[in-house]
């Protein structure tokens, strides 16, 4: 289903793979942010499309923090595994165009170039395998600006290789399924971690030759632990469940730079968290958190819940 598109639509699209931490919480709270700033709308969306990497109650137990942190999707829910027909017409329409191309490479095979596909190794006769799919991509330069992290450039073909739309697993990849949902859905601005910064040349290649839109983008720093290590599910990152909504989002404030006295000294629940669009400042954000303010703090005090 497609909607009528305000100025400003923005997202967020956590995989089901375990709990919020406190990496996601931030580029929930700032994604929603910038939108609400905006006067727009903020979406959620599942991207439910690895399932061997996928935790049970991981959706329920996701959507179940944002409601506490008082982020609502602004449309109904969407999950990626009720999309697939999507991507089918998408890659139909790759191939048929001569941009995509069905490929037997193995990751063995590749192995040799560092794991970058740059043409498809010759196969022994007989060889039986099933075929993933790959959009074919040159060596001209990507290029964008981002908000917060400023120019960047990728030459697809040397750096990355050409790029999986279809798994040999049957699975649709990533880089596909985010390209064709944000278009469907209409969104105009893509607020997320840095640690996706190098995947967006990737995603704009893609726009290009399906003649989609290519949305602003917005890679915000990494929230990483006191080694400098980005905090992140596989990681074992702290659960959120022991800290208040308040206290979340304060550190998520204070973490996109935001001045801590402009913070709300009354108010909690709704009534706080809808006075902060206002008052947030993207200018503010930097590029990069050092280790020492990325830790979250427990020393805050707030207002309970409601």
């Amino acid at each position: 289903m497609t909607f009528p598109s305000p100025q400003y639509v923005g997202r967020f699209a956590p995989s089901p793979t375990g709990p919020l931490h406190w990496g996601s919480a931030l580029a929930a709270f700032g994604s929603w942010l910038f939108a609400k700033k905006a006067g727009g709308e903020w979406l959620v969306r599942i991207e439910d499309l690895d399932p061997p990497r996928e935790q049970d109650g991981a959706i329920a137990a996701q959507l179940a923090t944002l409601e506490r942190l008082g982020l609502h999707s602004d449309r109904p829910i969407v999950q990626q595994s009720q999309r697939q027909p999507l991507y089918r017409s998408a890659l139909d329409h790759l191939l048929a165009e001569g941009h995509a191309f069905p490929c037997l490479c193995s990751r063995t095979d590749l192995a040799a170039v560092q794991g970058i596909h740059r043409a498809c190794v010759p196969q022994s006769e007989g060889t039986h395998r099933t075929r993933s799919f790959r959009l074919r991509v040159d060596d001209t330069p990507v290029r964008f600006n981002d908000t917060v992290q400023g120019p960047f450039q990728q030459k697809l073909l040397s750096e990355v290789g050409d790029v999986i739309l279809r798994r040999a697993d049957g699975f649709w990849a990533y880089q596909l399924a985010v390209v064709v949902d944000d278009a469907d859905q209409g969104i105009s601005h893509v607020v997320r971690g840095a640690d996706l910064l190098d995947s967006t040349p990737r995603q704009i290649a893609l726009q290009r030759a399906l003649g989609l839109p290519t949305p602003i983008y917005t890679h915000l720093p990494l929230w990483c632990d006191a080694e400098g290590k980005k905090l992140s599910k596989s990681e074992g990152a702290e659960s959120l469940d022991s800290h208040s909504a308040s206290e979340i989002l304060r550190r998520c404030w204070q973490a996109l730079g935001q001045d801590d006295g402009s913070w709300p000294l009354q108010g909690h629940g709704m009534v706080l968290l809808n006075a902060l669009p206002e008052r947030f400042t993207p200018a503010l954000i930097p590029p990069q958190l050092s280790p020492i303010a990325a830790t979250p703090r427990t020393d805050l005090v707030d207002q309970p819940d409601t």
